[in-house]
């Protein structure tokens, strides 16, 4: 049975001033929290026992998501009184995610990625690399140096990362599987699991395999509110993933839509949302549930969290029950 981690415990200090409302994992992305793209996508490859760590608004990410049964998941936590970063987390974690002490092979997810993954194949180039340390997601992208590029190459049928921070074509994508056995060589406390990890072992000359996903297959990264804004525009204008927890661009059969109101696709509105007499809609608008848009007001190419209210026209922003963040052209 194998299990899975989804790394939440991050500072989210590239959000600015929408991280002191939601943790990065909690941002809702077309009117759902980026986790539950991540739990979605586990459930539905048979992988249902996930841990997440928690420790910037923890409580929120532990209080949505609660034991995981909702979601056909158990979920369990560690919490980090700071954050030990993507290896340090992961060993926090072992007694967890390996309780029988069988060394079997895990997925850690990064917990602010949405991402088309086909997770059977990432496990089956693993196994078909008995040797390897580990075993990276990753894709080919035309920025990749601006993420850490990878070489990447096939050896004897299989393919292996041959160098990080390299001057590779492919990116890594946040999504990789390892064994506890290989967890445990990383230092005590804070460290990350490229750098502190998978890096010096190549160098060593210890083998570290690559699963290449397609290049089409959708990869957001939320860091900023400028990426946050572009993932919610790209899902809503038809970028696809395989298994959305939701439907996208829908119009929730609860939502009140006055008579006078105008709707312009693509929209996505959600459960009890309430958008008044003369307002209009899109296009490329997010109207979370709960959320109200006032008579009479615009919103446009705008993101508007769940409990947010509109009473004047949005165009380019993310709108918060306590804040607007312009942000511009996606």
């Amino acid at each position: 049975m194998t299990r899975a981690m989804i790394l939440c415990a991050g500072l989210s200090e590239r959000l600015g001033p929408l991280s002191r409302e939601l943790p990065k994992p909690l941002l809702p992305v077309c009117g759902v929290p980026i986790v539950r793209y991540n739990i979605e996508l586990l459930v539905r490859y048979g992988i249902r026992d996930i841990v997440i760590n928690l420790h910037h608004h923890g409580e929120l990410i532990s209080g949505a998501l609660g034991d995981g049964d909702e979601f056909g998941a158990r979920i369990q936590y560690t919490r980090e009184s700071f954050p030990l970063g993507t290896g340090g987390g992961l060993k926090h974690a072992l007694p967890l995610l390996d309780p029988h002490g069988d060394d079997a092979p895990f997925i850690s997810v990064n917990g602010k990625l949405i991402f088309d993954l086909d997770i059977d194949a990432l496990l089956a180039a693993h196994e078909r690399d008995p040797e390897a340390l580990g075993t990276l997601a990753v894709r080919r992208d035309p920025a990749a140096q601006d993420w850490g590029a990878l070489k990447v190459r096939e050896e004897g049928g299989l393919t292996r990362v041959r160098d990080v921070f390299g001057g590779g074509e492919h990116m890594f994508c946040g999504v990789h599987v390892t064994r506890p056995s290989v967890v445990r060589r990383l230092p005590d406390g804070e460290s990350c699991m490229i750098r502190q990890g998978y890096l010096p072992w190549l160098r060593a000359g210890e083998p570290v395999g690559a699963y290449v996903e397609a290049d089409a297959a959708y990869f957001a990264e939320h860091s900023t509110p400028a990426r946050y804004f572009k993932s919610n525009l790209a899902l809503l204008r038809g970028a696809s993933v395989r298994y959305p927890p939701e439907p996208i661009a829908r119009v929730d059969a609860t939502a009140h839509i006055a008579n006078t109101a105008l709707l312009y696709h693509p929209v996505d509105i959600g459960r009890r949302a309430f958008i008044g007499e003369g307002a209009v809609v899109g296009p490329d608008a997010v109207i979370g549930d709960h959320a109200v848009v006032e008579e009479n007001t615009t919103v446009a190419r705008s993101v508007v969290w769940r409990g947010g209210r509109v009473s004047t026209p949005v165009d380019g922003a993310i709108v918060t029950p306590r804040q607007i963040v312009p942000v511009g052209e996606p």
